[in-house]
């Protein structure tokens, strides 16, 4: 995609002044945005590129927990930015020597932005991914850290706060409030006054000079975000002394997963709806984080979803289909604990539309309501659902198995 500048109308002075600080350091700022899982990165980052009133052009780096990308496919297609995705890991671990080479690729062709923001995945630790602009010995020449933007979601960061975890494993929560140079409280819509109060008083023991910004969808001005030199070494060696010790060790919780599916097809939105639900009601505390883009049968917008733990939000987009309805590819990611993968992908692949059933009206089977009881396939494609079962029982009651894989219904 070509990396153009931008003619910049609105706000002079906040546009001067921030190329200004920049010509005096010679380094090219960095932003880092960090916050667990759904706490409304993706949506900040969204609201900066879309913003025409600091002229800046930014390269943009994103890492997901997982082998698929969403976030990158939901930048809007208008915003002429410079999107690197480094993939299948956590961005302050496993992937941290591509952060350095991607860091170095962009700065070739530094007179093409600005800026560099990297949005970490919601398990990332900011630590390791603050220390590579201190500890790298190219790094330090090039760039400077700005700022280290934290997220948090209003309805559950207090609980993320307080979980308890492995020994030697580390709370990512904590520690990216503890790094943050400024807090967004995000979704103060979904919590009362008392509420906020007690969240701004557990952030501030964690970490007692950053700024709390309260924000509804993550709409904070981005003067308040960008070139504003706030990041300061003193301040983390003071409740991180090991911080510059590159050998210092870094666990994350083995029980947290993802799992990720990419797969050609259109989905059932009715089978996609009632699985989706039942997931969520049954499995919802441990599901993290969920998104994906789908394609559904007979649409010609993309159906965006996302969610965290039980808070499920899923719409037909602007975004229209640009290839043919048999090359549309369905993408989604679940990151939470104990995922049992295989399943999610066998639940998931089961949405696509087909014309073949595995059971057809009349066949016996066994059907799944907390345990298997015999029933007998009464009618299939049933109100959106692949099979309503008639039980065995004397009131001959009647239920719905919402797709055709084992879980639900299976042959006697």
């Amino acid at each position: 995609m070509g990396l153009s500048p931008k003619v910049n109308t609105q706000d002079t002075h906040f546009t001067t002044t921030m190329k200004r600080k920049m010509e005096e350091t010679k380094k090219i700022p960095v932003t880092v945005l960090t916050g667990f899982l759904g706490s409304g990165k993706t949506t900040l980052l969204n609201h900066i590129l879309n913003d025409n009133t600091h002229g800046m052009k930014f390269a943009v780096i994103e890492n997901e927990f997982g082998e698929i990308g969403v976030d990158e496919k939901i930048i809007p297609e208008a915003v002429d930015e410079e999107v690197i995705e480094v993939m299948n890991g956590c961005i302050c671990c496993t992937v941290r020597g591509d952060l350095v080479e991607a860091l170095k690729r962009l700065h070739k062709r530094m007179d093409k932005f600005d800026g560099v923001i990297i949005e970490t995945t919601g398990l990332a630790d900011p630590a390791p991914v603050v220390q590579t602009f201190f500890v790298d010995e190219d790094i330090p020449t090039l760039y400077s850290l700005d700022s280290v933007i934290t997220v948090v979601d209003a309805k559950v960061i207090l609980d993320r706060l307080a979980e308890e975890k492995p020994e030697g494993v580390e709370n990512e929560s904590v520690e990216q409030v503890c790094f943050a140079d400024k807090v967004l409280l995000n979704k103060t819509d979904l919590a009362d006054e008392a509420k906020l109060k007690k969240i701004e008083v557990e952030i501030r023991k964690l970490n007692p000079t950053a700024p709390i910004l309260r924000c509804v969808h993550s709409k904070v001005t981005p003067k308040e975000l960008l070139n504003i030199q706030a990041f300061d070494l003193k301040r983390v060696l003071d409740f991180d002394p090991e911080f510059l010790d590159p050998d210092q060790e870094h666990e994350h919780d083995s029980t947290v997963s993802s799992v990720s599916c990419r797969i050609k097809g259109n989905v059932n939105q009715h089978m996609l709806s009632r699985w989706i639900g039942r997931l969520i009601q049954e499995d919802g505390a441990n599901l993290y984080r969920y998104k994906g883009i789908l394609a559904i049968k007979g649409v010609e917008e993309k159906f965006i979803f996302q969610g965290v733990g039980m808070l499920f939000d899923g719409n037909i987009s602007d975004m229209k289909w640009n290839v043919p309805e048999s090359e549309r590819e369905n993408i989604f990611v679940f990151i939470g604990k104990n995922l049992d993968h295989e399943w999610l992908k066998d639940c998931f692949k089961a949405c696509i539309v087909t014309d073949k059933l595995r059971f057809k009206v009349g066949d016996k089977v066994q059907a799944n309501i907390g345990e298997y009881k015999n029933g007998t396939i009464k009618k299939v494609w049933d109100d959106g659902n692949a099979y309503r079962i008639e039980l065995d029982d004397a009131d001959k009651t009647n239920v719905y198995a919402p797709i055709d894989v084992d879980t639900y219904v299976k042959a006697r």
